[in-house]
């Protein structure tokens, strides 16, 4: 079968879940059933074998376990999956998303662009025309003010005849193609520091909002509404915990409680959490590169009328870089604007993937169930066992690292996102928060931490037992090989799935004891060291390799061929 032809027969397995789901009144994504085919597979309860091809049989129990599953609209594990998706789809860190900005930009003032670097006007109507053309191209690029404003084009037209009066076309018009586009750049930077300086001292300005002002109040704003929202989701954090640690001490407890659904409700809560961090410290970021940057703006603003003050006439290479400085500053603001505006948008939009608390676990249900309870933050947890520390003098194979004696010890990609590997293999399943005071164990160059010193030493007497189980588990609960950052364990187990969920190794605040520092009633914020919580691996950006096994529906033959496709994706489509 040739590879479009298998490309084909893939993407009609996913086509038809769809179209099922849609026949129910459900609308999916391809993706999410992709990544939904992946969870099916993985689960050993289904009874797929990885080593074998799939049947015609097996084909269609696929789609039909996956329509189950996708139609099951009440369910903690499915609103995780969903949440992820969702998450992986519409984030992107701080400074990719701004560099594509600024290709969308480029994009969208290429026809401008083109129009002004390709012009032979020779008469004087053309040479009327060329400038009021990069009139235009200036007030599009800076961005301030629209350019069917009259008193903004006036503007726009003084500044720039003070620098690049008509007359100037001719020698414009003889530079290449490359030499005028950074003329274009450099007079847009200029003309917008010249409109920026009006302004300060009440002379211009027109349609330019005060960006600083606005910036000074909508960040803290935003920031103080997503932490609210991220205590709150502690809190049932803290309370879906203590249930379930009362519930493994009382069998009656559990018939009645089902804790697989609580544990599910725990695992939904805890990655809206894990978003909600990432989400708050690019906007705790910006909110620091704003204060930098103002106060920078400030100084540039303050040291241009120094320049200027009475004084006839200043040599343009005094103030053209100041104003060039000017229009730099801002076009950073301006970024800030929209980096704050798409985090603001996607704070809201992964708030309705919460839905199942309220109708498993209303109110009364979990003051009855809390009863006796003992309800710990992570904060609590880890005082707790901070002193508590392993003895290395007890392992004679093994290395454990501390904070006084390690380099960046803060700073360590823990396993599992920082929860403690022992006691979720032990309690099949429940989150606890490592403690790296603890100690961090380095086994086979991965850095694991733990709730407990017991638990440290459990664990370090067969690592590779907990492990195991850990993977086992996320088989059974697909939405924790995100949560707790698995993928590579799965990437090659299944390549008929499309659902790899890009790789952000989102390194967790989970691992920073000065996240663990801040009390409920806190508002104040660790300094960052880096530019975002969110990194990849350390590998080049190529596509990931996506290879499909097609042929395994079977067809009008009797014989089922195989036939394995690879579908990655070209570098230049990315």
């Amino acid at each position: 079968m040739p590879p479009t032809q298998a490309e084909s027969v893939i993407r009609s397995i996913i086509r038809e879940i769809g179209q099922e789901c849609a026949a129910h009144g459900e609308i999916v994504s391809e993706t999410l059933i992709a990544f939904m085919v992946k969870a099916v597979v993985l689960d050993p309860s289904n009874g797929f074998n990885m080593d074998r091809t799939l049947m015609k049989s097996d084909v269609q129990n696929l789609v039909q376990l996956c329509m189950t599953r996708l139609l099951d609209t009440k369910n903690p594990s499915l609103d995780t999956i969903k949440m992820q998706v969702y998450f992986d789809m519409n984030y992107t860190n701080r400074v990719e998303f701004l560099e594509e900005h600024h290709r969308v930009l480029e994009s969208r003032l290429g026809s401008v662009t083109r129009e002004i670097t390709d012009n032979r006007a020779c008469a004087k109507e053309e040479l009327e025309s060329l400038y009021r053309k990069i009139i235009s191209y200036v007030l599009l690029r800076s961005g301030l003010g629209s350019p069917t404003d009259i008193k903004t084009v006036r503007e726009v037209t003084a500044a720039l005849q003070s620098v690049f009066p008509q007359a100037e076309l001719g020698t414009f018009l003889t530079l290449s193609k490359k030499d005028k586009e950074r003329q274009l750049k450099e007079l847009t930077m200029i003309v917008t520091g010249i409109r920026l300086f009006n302004r300060d001292c009440g002379k211009g300005g027109e349609g330019v909002d005060d960006l600083p002002a606005v910036l000074h109040v909508a960040i803290p704003a935003t920031m103080q509404h997503i932490d609210y929202q991220l205590e709150t989701a502690r809190s049932q954090v803290y309370r879906y915990t203590a249930i379930l640690e009362k519930a493994a001490n009382d069998p009656l407890m559990r018939a009645e409680l089902q804790p697989y659904m609580l544990k599910e409700a725990l695992y939904n809560i805890r990655q809206y959490e894990v978003f909600l961090q990432i989400i708050l410290s690019d906007i705790i970021t910006g909110a620091q590169e704003v204060e930098m940057m103002t106060k920078q703006l400030a100084a540039h603003l303050e040291q241009l009328k120094m320049t200027i003050k009475s004084k006839t006439a200043v040599p343009t290479s005094q103030v053209f870089p100041i104003f060039i400085a000017l229009s730099t500053l801002w076009t950073s603001l301006q970024d800030e604007t929209i980096v704050v505006g798409v985090l603001s948008n996607l704070f809201t939009h992964i708030q309705p993937f919460l839905g199942a608390h309220e109708l498993y676990f209303p109110e009364r249900v979990m003051q009855c169930h809390l009863n006796g309870a003992t309800v710990k933050t992570d904060v609590c947890r880890m005082k707790e066992h901070m002193e508590d520390r392993v003895n290395v003098a007890d392992f004679r194979k093994l290395e454990w690292l501390f904070p006084e004696t390690t380099a960046n010890f803060d700073k360590l990609l823990i396993q599992y996102r920082g929860f403690c590997a022992y006691t979720f293999a032990a309690t099949d399943g429940l989150l606890l928060p490592g403690n790296p005071a603890i100690g961090i164990l380095k086994y086979k160059e991965k850095y694991y931490t733990f709730n407990s010193k017991d638990a440290a030493y459990s664990f370090a007497e067969n690592p590779e037992h907990y492990i195991d189980i850990v993977r086992e588990k996320a088989k059974k609960n697909a939405e924790l090989i995100q949560l707790l950052e698995l993928h590579q364990q799965f990437e090659t187990l299944i390549p008929y799935s499309q659902a790899n969920l890009r790789q952000k190794v989102t390194h967790s605040v989970q691992t920073d004891l000065s996240h663990l520092r801040r009390e409920n009633c806190s508002q104040v914020y660790p300094p960052k060291d880096t530019s975002t919580q969110s990194m990849r691996e350390d590998s080049t950006g190529v596509p990931r390799p996506q290879i499909y096994l097609a042929g395994l529906r079977g067809g009008k033959s009797r014989i089922t061929d195989e036939v394995k496709v690879n579908l990655t994706r070209d570098v230049d489509e990315t």
